[in-house]
């Protein structure tokens, strides 16, 4: 799977993107940002509080019980304001 990173997400973890392969025990979306935060320091600082970040499955808004089971994309962002 496809996992996006945008604005400040992007630049704690040091990519915009990467492909990932889970653990089969990675089911949701809660369990995919607690395994990805212990991929390295960036991942584990972006991903440290989750009230500051959203994530869409396969651009569709996700909460924490949302299954990946079979997700193409996996988008993690700051809240988005506007003005």
């Amino acid at each position: 799977m496809q996992v996006l990173y945008f604005a400040w997400v992007r630049e704690a973890v040091g990519v915009d993107s990467e492909t990932i392969s889970p653990p089969a025990a990675i089911t949701t979306v809660a369990t995919l940002l607690d395994w990805l935060a212990t991929q390295s320091a960036g991942h584990a600082a972006a991903l440290a509080d989750r009230s500051r970040i959203h994530v869409a499955v396969d651009q569709q808004f996700a909460k924490p019980e949302t299954p990946i089971t079979g997700a193409k994309e996996i988008a993690i962002f700051p809240p988005v304001t506007g003005g």
